[in-house]
């Protein structure tokens, strides 16, 4: 059929966006494969919450179990202090040497009393018994037997007496020489060399405050509305601070039986493990108190990205990999644990880094398509 050079232009007009039309939807259909998002070959895990115990935490204070003020038993003059605050002494190491004159003139005065006595005692338990053997024969009446018996038995209290005078001396000697009762730092030193002391009354003067190491404690202030719920769980743990999300499981909890109450507050005591701890007397740490059962959702730390203070892990879903943000609380270990912004069964990147570059080769690959 021939048409009209007028319509044979219109129809080309009409049929050239048509054509163009159906090539450029031709060209945007693509495979049901291509337009899903093809699944990364990335290190995942898909995390499951868990049943975990509920905590309340509480801020609480390191001492030392074994801590002791040494005060002066003895009159004298401070002579030698071989130790300095913040040194380290073993048990029975010499903190404060004192002058001892003194105390052992005393000493040997208390011996040459007792010598004395024995004399006294001797002579009269000699006595009594030639009065007895003459008695016996009804040679002496007995008020005279009676006689020579009390001279004796004066005798031998007088040389008691005496020997407990000397043990005593011997003490305030003993007392000159201040000994460490245990192993532990020296905290404080109240006097110096040739510093004269006193014994009291009406208090001893205090020489040397020392704590011990070995043994360690958290004390912890509690409201009386959660301490029923710490009575009964009975457990917790010390969290250092340190970083590292490390906990120190409290080898025993003592609850106090009263309350103070100017506060209000019962005192916890919790004990720490012998082991080494690295915690030291007067630190600040927080104490987490078992006070129920809960469902916790933990993810590696080393799955977590900072964005600057946007904390978050990567989920791998139907749409790909994205940054997802996170609320986090408290670290367990190499796991820390999610508020919220992540869900019960899904899947996450264990490796971020790998991640990040699966994402930057994604977006090139876009780019260079577009291009």
């Amino acid at each position: 059929m021939s048409y009209p050079p007028a319509m044979k232009i219109g129809l080309r007009c009409l049929v050239w966006p048509l054509a163009v039309a159906a090539l450029v939807a031709c060209s945007d259909r693509k495979p049901a494969a291509e337009t899903r998002a093809a699944a990364p070959a990335l290190a995942s895990l898909v995390v499951h919450a868990e049943q975990a115990r509920r905590e309340q935490v509480w801020d609480g204070v390191v001492e030392a179990v074994n801590q002791v003020t040494l005060a002066a038993q003895t009159n004298a003059r401070v002579l030698e202090l071989p130790y300095d605050v913040n040194d380290l002494v073993p048990a029975g190491a010499v903190l404060v040497r004192f002058t001892d004159v003194e105390q052992k003139s005393a000493r040997n005065a208390a011996q040459a009393q007792i010598a004395s006595a024995q004399a006294t005692y001797n002579e009269a338990l000699a006595s009594y018994r030639r009065f007895a053997a003459i008695y016996a024969k009804g040679y002496v009446a007995t008020a005279q037997l009676d006689q020579q018996r009390a001279r004796r038995d004066a005798a031998l209290a007088a040389l008691q007496s005496a020997r407990a005078q000397r043990e005593q001396a011997g003490q305030q000697v003993d007392y000159t020489v201040l000994r460490a009762p245990y192993a532990g730092v020296i905290t404080h030193r109240f006097v110096h060399v040739g510093q004269a002391v006193q014994a009291g009354p009406p208090s001893p003067q205090p020489l040397i405050a020392m704590e011990s190491l070995d043994q360690l404690r958290v004390n912890v202030q509690v409201p009386q509305s959660a301490i029923e719920a710490i009575r009964r769980f009975h457990a917790a743990d010390i969290l250092p601070g340190d970083g590292g999300g490390r906990r120190i499981p409290a080898s025993e909890v003592s609850v106090f039986p009263y309350a103070d109450p100017a506060t209000h507050t019962f005192d916890v005591r919790l004990q720490l493990p012998g082991d080494k701890t690295g915690l030291y007397p007067g630190m600040t740490v927080k104490v987490a108190f078992a006070t129920g059962q809960t469902q916790r959702l933990l993810v590696p730390a080393s799955a977590l990205v900072q964005r600057g203070e946007i904390l978050g892990v990567y989920v791998l879903g139907q749409h790909g990999v994205m940054l997802r943000q996170l609320r986090t609380g408290h670290r367990y270990g190499g796991q820390v644990e999610v508020l919220a912004g992540l869900g019960d069964g899904e899947r996450i990147a264990t490796d971020p880094v790998a991640a990040l570059k699966y994402l930057d080769e994604q977006h090139a690959a876009g780019a260079s398509t577009h291009d």
